[in-house]
């Protein structure tokens, strides 16, 4: 059987394969939901649809909700979806950065609760705004808040002036 012998019905994808690619688009389209309006408004997204993601809000009963996000899967058919995803890779992209900063500046505020003055004066060096005496206050602070067992109540304020510090 050669592919000119192929009927057109044979080139369609199948019913499942459909359903498929249109659950495929509702969970697209929830994901859009779930976003703040601030994060939806970097998508390229068109009127109809926007106004889709917005009634899907004043939907509360279950059976409604289920068939008006088979209308926006369908609504999301006529979208750009390369564009769509390209945003939501560089959202995830920008995500995975802000916790990979997230995690150096608690390695270093582990770091200067450890090691005191050193660790300082190497912080202080990759971050030359960073306010010394602030600094050593909280460092102090935080040992005597682990030493007695209590809350670690500057250690979250040395992280937030860690964080401030770095500008994040």
């Amino acid at each position: 059987m050669t592919q000119d012998d192929l009927s057109p019905a044979d080139e369609r994808p199948s019913k499942s394969q459909l359903k498929r690619e249109m659950q495929s688009l509702q969970q697209l389209g929830e994901q859009i939901i779930a976003m703040s309006d601030a994060q939806r408004a970097r998508f390229p997204l068109s009127d109809d649809l926007l106004a889709a993601v917005e009634e899907t809000g004043r939907i509360k009963a279950r059976e409604a909700r289920r068939r008006h996000m088979q209308y926006v899967g369908k609504v999301m058919r006529g979208e750009d979806l390369d564009a769509i995803q390209a945003v939501f890779d560089e959202i995830e992209n920008e995500t995975l950065r802000r916790d990979h900063a997230f995690h150096r500046l608690e390695k270093w505020r582990d770091r200067l609760i450890e090691e005191g003055d050193d660790a300082v004066e190497a912080f202080v060096v990759e971050f030359p705004d960073a306010e010394r005496q602030a600094l050593r206050q909280l460092i102090r602070n935080a040992r005597r808040e682990r030493d007695q067992g209590k809350p670690p109540t500057s250690a979250r304020r040395l992280f937030k002036l860690i964080r401030d510090g770095a500008g994040l």
